[in-house]
C-alpha cells in the first residue's frame, strides 16, 4: 500500500522458462523426410547481449514448401492413438514446421528442405528465452537478395539476418544422393551485432 492507502502496481517480472518439459518434442529438428537429397542444415547459437550462449532457449521455425506453398501439412507432432506417446513424422510430408531447444552450448540444428518461397529463401524463427517477457520474431534468409525488409535496412543490420553457407558435404554413398548444405545463423538477442528482430501487428 502507498502512504495514501492505495494499492501500489505488482512489480514486473520475466517470464519461465516453463517450456523445457512439454514444448519440445523429439525429432522438432528433422523437418526434412529422412534420406532427402534436397536436405540442408541450419544451425548456430542463441547469445545474449555480452556474447555468452543461451543454453535454454526454444526455437520454432516456419517455412514454404519448395514448392512456395505455405500451407504446410499437418503432422509435425503425432501421437499413438493407442498408447498416446509420440509417434513421430510419418517420414514422408513436409510440414513446414519445426521446434528446437537449444544445447548446453546454447547451439540448435535444424534438418530441412530449401523454402520455395518468392524473392530471397527465408525461414521464419520465433525464440523464447530466460529474460524474455515477449517471444521475439526474425527469419534467416538464405541468400541475399532482392526483398522489402532486407532491401529497407541498412548493410550492417541487414547482414544480421542473412545465413552463411559453411559447408557443402555428399549426402550419402550410393546412387541418387546429393549435396547436402549446411548454413550458420547466430542469433543476438541484443547489444553489439544484435539481429534484427520483427514486430508484427
Amino acid at each position: 500500500m502507498s502512504a495514501t492507502g492505495r494499492p501500489l502496481p505488482t512489480p514486473a517480472h520475466t517470464i519461465g522458462p516453463f517450456y523445457g518439459h512439454a514444448l519440445p518434442f523429439p525429432g522438432g529438428g528433422d523437418i526434412a523426410p529422412p534420406g532427402h537429397p534436397d536436405t540442408i542444415t541450419l544451425h548456430g547459437h542463441v547469445l545474449d547481449g555480452a556474447g555468452a550462449p543461451v543454453p535454454d532457449a526454444l526455437l520454432d521455425f516456419w517455412q514454404a514448401a519448395p514448392d512456395g506453398s505455405l500451407t504446410g501439412a499437418p503432422g509435425s507432432l503425432r501421437r499413438d492413438p493407442s498408447t498416446g506417446g509420440f509417434l513421430g513424422r510419418n517420414g514422408v510430408d513436409f510440414t513446414g514446421f519445426g521446434r528446437v531447444a537449444t544445447d548446453a552450448d546454447g547451439h540448435y540444428a535444424l534438418r530441412t528442405l530449401p523454402p520455395g518461397n518468392a524473392g530471397a529463401p527465408y525461414i521464419g524463427v520465433c525464440v523464447f528465452a530466460r529474460g524474455l517477457t515477449h517471444h521475439l520474431f526474425t527469419r534467416a534468409y538464405l541468400a541475399d537478395g532482392p526483398d522489402p525488409l532486407l532491401d529497407a535496412l541498412p548493410d550492417e543490420r541487414r547482414a544480421t539476418l542473412i545465413a552463411t553457407a559453411t559447408a557443402t558435404a555428399t549426402a550419402g554413398t550410393g546412387t541418387g544422393t546429393g549435396a547436402m548444405r549446411t548454413y550458420r545463423f547466430d542469433i543476438r538477442l541484443q547489444g553489439e551485432g544484435e539481429t534484427v528482430f520483427l514486430e508484427f501487428r
